[in-house]
Parts: C-alpha cells; sequence; structure tokens
C-alpha cells in the first residue's frame, strides 16, 4: 500500500482511539479525584487532568499497527514508543508527584535515549547556506537535548484551554507538507498519527475544556514532536516552525532566573477580570510569557489569546515552509 494513503489510515486510527479514550480517562480520573481547577474561569471548575495520555495511547496504537500492517522498519517505531512513553511517565510522575523543577527536564533526557540507543537519527544536518554539515559526535548530545527542551517548550506553552493540542496540531501538519515535499512518504506515518491524536484531542481540549492534558500529556506530544523531527531530517524548518513556543520557554526562563515550575513562581504573569477576560499583570516581579505579550494591548478572553497563539504557530509555520523551499537544491 502507498505510504500516504497509509498515512491517511493511521491518521483516522489515531484520532478514533484518542477520541474515544479521552472521556473514558477523564471519567476514571475524576473518580480517582485527579483533577485541577480551571484558574482562567471566574468560577474556577474542577477538570480531569492527564487526560493527555489519549493521544500517547492514539500514537502507541498507530506504531503498532504500521509495524504490522505495513511492515515498516521496527526500529525506529520502537525508539518513537519507547520516547513517548518516557516521557509520558515522567509526566505522570510530575502530575502526581510533583517533581522538582530541576527533576522533571532532567527526567526528560531519559525520552531521547532510545533515538539515540536505536541509532534512528542521521548526524548529516542540512543547515541554510551552508548545506549539509557532518555532526557525528555532537549530533546524539544535541538530540539528547532537543528533545528534552522541546518537550519541556510544549509544556509551558499550555497555560490555557486549547493552547497545546491547537499549536500542535498546526506543528504536526507543518511537519506532513514539510516531508511531503522531500519526498519522504514513510516518514509521514507518524506525524499523521500525531496530528490525528491532537485533533481528537483538541475537541475536549478547546475552550471551554472539558479535559486537561497534564504533564504526562504535554511531555509525551513534546517528545513525540522533538523525535519526528530528528527521525524526518527536518530540523531547521521546524525550527523555524516552534518559534513561539522556543520564544515562550526562552522568555518565561530568562525572566525568573532559570528553571522553575509554575507552583513555585509566586507571582503570575495575567490576571483574572471578573468579566472573565484575562488581562497582563503589571507586577515587575512576575514572569515574561507569550501570553503576557500578546495582552500588552489589552484585556482578552480565554479562546481569544490561544486563537492568537495557533495563528502566530501558523506564521511560523509558513515562515519553516519557505526556509525548507530556500534549502532545497
Amino acid at each position: 500500500m502507498d505510504h500516504t494513503v497509509f498515512s491517511g489510515i493511521l491518521f483516522c486510527v489515531s484520532f478514533l482511539v484518542t477520541f474515544l479514550v479521552t472521556p473514558l480517562l477523564a471519567r476514571v480520573n475524576k473518580r480517582l479525584g485527579v483533577m485541577g481547577p480551571d484558574v482562567h474561569k471566574v468560577d474556577k471548575p474542577k477538570i480531569p487532568e492527564m487526560c493527555g495520555l489519549a493521544v500517547t495511547l492514539g500514537l502507541i496504537s498507530s506504531a503498532i499497527i504500521a509495524t504490522v500492517a505495513l511492515q515498516v522498519e521496527a526500529r525506529p517505531i520502537v525508539a518513537f514508543v519507547l520516547c513517548i512513553s518516557i516521557a509520558a511517565a515522567v509526566g505522570i510522575a510530575d502530575d502526581l508527584g510533583p517533581l522538582s523543577s530541576r527533576m522533571k527536564p532532567a527526567l526528560t533526557t531519559l525520552a531521547a535515549v532510545p533515538i539515540v540507543l536505536l541509532g534512528t537519527y542521521s548526524p548529516y544536518m542540512a543547515i541554510p547556506f551552508l548545506g549539509t554539515t557532518r555532526l557525528t559526535i555532537i549530533y546524539p548530545i544535541l538530540v539528547i537535548v532537543a528533545i528534552a527542551v522541546l518537550a519541556n517548550a510544549i509544556n509551558m506553552m499550555n497555560p490555557f484551554n486549547g493552547a497545546m493540542s491547537g499549536t500542535c496540531s498546526v506543528l504536526s501538519l507543518a511537519m506532513i507538507v514539510y516531508l511531503l515535499l522531500l519526498g519522504r512518504s514513510t516518514e509521514m506515518i507518524l506525524p499523521s498519527a500525531l496530528l490525528g491524536s491532537l485533533l481528537a484531542f483538541h475537541w475536549y481540549n478547546k475552550y471551554p475544556a472539558k479535559v486537561f492534558s497534564g504533564n504526562a500529556g504535554d511531555l509525551s506530544v513534546g517528545a513525540a514532536i522533538g523525535a519526528l523531527v530528528v527521525m524526518g531530517r527536518i530540523e531547521v524548518p521546524m525550527l523555524i516552525a516552534m518559534i513561539p513556543h522556543i520564544t515562550n520557554a526562552f522568555y518565561l526562563l530568562s525572566s525568573v532566573g532559570g528553571l522553575r515550575e509554575r507552583r513555585e513562581m509566586p507571582h503570575r504573569p495575567t490576571r483574572l477580570l471578573e468579566d472573565g477576560r484575562i488581562q497582563a499583570t503589571e507586577d515587575g516581579k512576575a514572569p515574561i510569557t507569550l501570553s503576557r505579550l500578546i495582552l500588552a494591548e489589552g484585556a482578552l478572553r480565554e479562546s481569544e489569546i490561544v486563537n492568537i497563539m495557533i495563528a502566530m504557530t501558523i506564521a511560523s509555520s509558513l515562515l519553516g515552509l519557505l526556509t525548507l523551499l530556500l534549502m532545497r537544491p
């Protein structure tokens, strides 16, 4: 079967699995008391946490089908499944723990280990205006750092309903387009599955959210994107596509002086108004975030902020596409 057609099939499988599993996880978490307040709502409703694991399960289901039905090489599939599973496990520990601000990113680096040990990467990296550069020694180190950084950057980009699922759906679609243009139909299979899972999850996570992804879902999705970028050899265009996420992480970390968890920050970047709109705080000690920059012109509703974040990701993904076209021989 043509790999492009099979990518569409896996998109549907992943969408269906995630769509069916998400409400089941919500009921289980509600029964277990794994709930979190929706702090950007006036009445602060309790929402089931860790439901982003449905995305992980959708991806694993699709990966198994790809290996059995399409008989693609098992090694990259195994590496990918182990990568997202380790990231999900770290997220679960943080959701239930929680982990310290240094322990979480340190443990997240373990998610990249299967990619390196199973050799599912290429040390030949295409760099604009320089051509293909061989990074045999340093590239495995870059893989470990990059996947951990991207996983935590995605985690930091999820303060509002649908922010993670919406922006990462755009990034998944960008990966598919980039790989399609490069003629790498085999590498399109897993990004297509990721897009299906994220769109299904977004149905429940969009404003007003019925479920939260939790650190388990955020880190798993971030690790999945990082792994697919490395295995698909689309590092540079995806780095451009992820400018909003990287910018948010950079400003946040630099403004608080290093790694800090949200619960460790007494000063908040935004505040909720009585009419339900969100406003940037004037507190000089509050961290600088992408949402705070978006709100610099005035208060907005949560859904409006997320729509701007998604639009920014679409714009940066188009810049990534332009970069890819300029890089092609």
